[in-house]
């Protein structure tokens, strides 16, 4: 918005000049680099399409995370893939590791398998 002009108006010029602004419910924004993840929670997203172009407008607190860390596994986790397929707490560690953390594609593999 520009300081100082009715939200209204300014409304209106937009869509005389064929921009269209859609607010976005998000809870969590993420963004993946190949060395890290950007992570905004809570944001004010926007959906702007001026002449057929797509933009978005993020805001809100950043916290980066570095993706080639190893993903922490606890017990918890173990013991839900075990619960679901069957298999002892070491084949449960190594797919959950293989899959860096991801107990779905985990449990996915092991019903296959």
């Amino acid at each position: 918005m520009m300081p100082g002009m009715n939200p209204r108006m300014m409304k209106q010029a937009m869509k005389r000049m064929g921009i269209k602004q859609e607010e976005i419910e998000a809870t969590e924004v993420i963004i993946k680099t190949p060395e890290k993840e950007i992570i905004i929670s809570e944001p004010s997203v926007s959906k702007v399409n001026m002449m057929g172009q797509e933009t978005w407008q993020v805001a809100g607190e950043a916290v980066e995370r570095d993706i080639n860390s190893e993903p922490e596994i606890n017990e918890e986790d173990i013991n839900t893939v075990v619960e679901q397929t069957g298999v002892s707490e070491d084949k449960a560690r190594e797919v959950i590791e293989k899959h860096k953390g991801d107990l779905a594609a985990a449990i996915m593999e092991l019903q296959n398998s």
